[in-house]
């Protein structure tokens, strides 16, 4: 149900990655204030699942695949906003790609361009493309997810870890030349939270007790704690918050 804080009624959203973790999160809470968002991920089936369970709800949504690494869709994908939808006013860029998962010497160039793909250029110009739609239509926000590991990668992360560092920089460089336009950009930095994307740190006891000794409060986060902070990001209660990066580690906001 809408709140008058964060009331998204009229609001058209698209959530990307949003077909589990924190992007399903996402998608159902921006849909929960009165949102129509469309939910997109690679896999048309698994977003239609999550765009059925917010209709189910009393939401609205509907389902698009797109995968942001290929750049033709990405121009397919707002073609279709902008012929059925004439605007777009929230963007949600949390698609991303970790492949690889061992020690930064023995990446190959695959895991690499794949990851620097989906999370540098395909964030690049979701942002781009959104950004043309919401300057036309007189303002917006724009949200990436990065990682606490924009900041200090994480072992045995490497390639990961320096896209999201990109990311910080590009929601800075965004924000600056985008405000003008009534466009926020900001980022969300969340730290170990527990998705299937997460989750070969999870099976790795050693790993996982070594981030708890870094996580202030001593605990993973849950999808739905980034979601409130997203909705945030987007609200109208954010209107002088823009070029900021949100850092959620462990629940702990920094």
């Amino acid at each position: 149900m809408a709140t008058n804080l964060f009331n998204l009624e009229g609001k058209i959203a698209l959530v990307t990655g949003a077909s589990r973790g924190i992007g399903e999160s996402i998608a159902k809470l921006l849909a929960e204030q009165g949102a129509h968002v469309i939910v997109s991920s690679r896999k048309i089936d698994d977003c239609q699942s999550v765009a059925d369970a917010i209709g189910e709800a009393g939401g609205s949504a509907e389902a698009w695949a797109c995968h942001v690494g290929d750049m033709d869709q990405i121009k397919e994908t707002f073609e279709y906003i902008g012929n059925k939808h004439g605007k777009l006013d929230i963007l949600v860029n949390n698609a991303a790609a970790n492949p690889y998962f061992g020690h930064i010497l023995d990446t190959d160039i695959s895991a690499y361009n794949k990851t620097v793909d989906v999370n540098i250029r395909g964030y690049f110009f979701m942002s781009a493309e959104a950004g043309k739609l919401m300057r036309k239509n007189g303002g917006g926000a724009i949200v990436n997810t990065a990682s606490i590991n924009g900041l200090q990668p994480g072992m045995m992360q490497g390639i990961y870890s320096i896209t999201k560092a990109a990311v910080i920089n590009m929601t800075k460089a965004f924000a600056k030349e985008c405000a003008p336009f009534n466009i926020r950009v900001n980022a969300l930095l969340p730290g170990l939270t527990k998705t299937k994307f997460a989750g070969a740190l999870f099976t790795n006891e050693s790993m996982y007790k070594a981030a708890m000794q870094m996580i202030p409060m001593h605990r993973h986060a849950e999808p739905d704690e980034m979601a409130g902070t997203v909705l945030y990001l987007v609200s109208d209660a954010s209107s002088y918050t823009t070029g900021e990066c949100i850092v959620v580690d462990g629940g702990f906001t920094i």
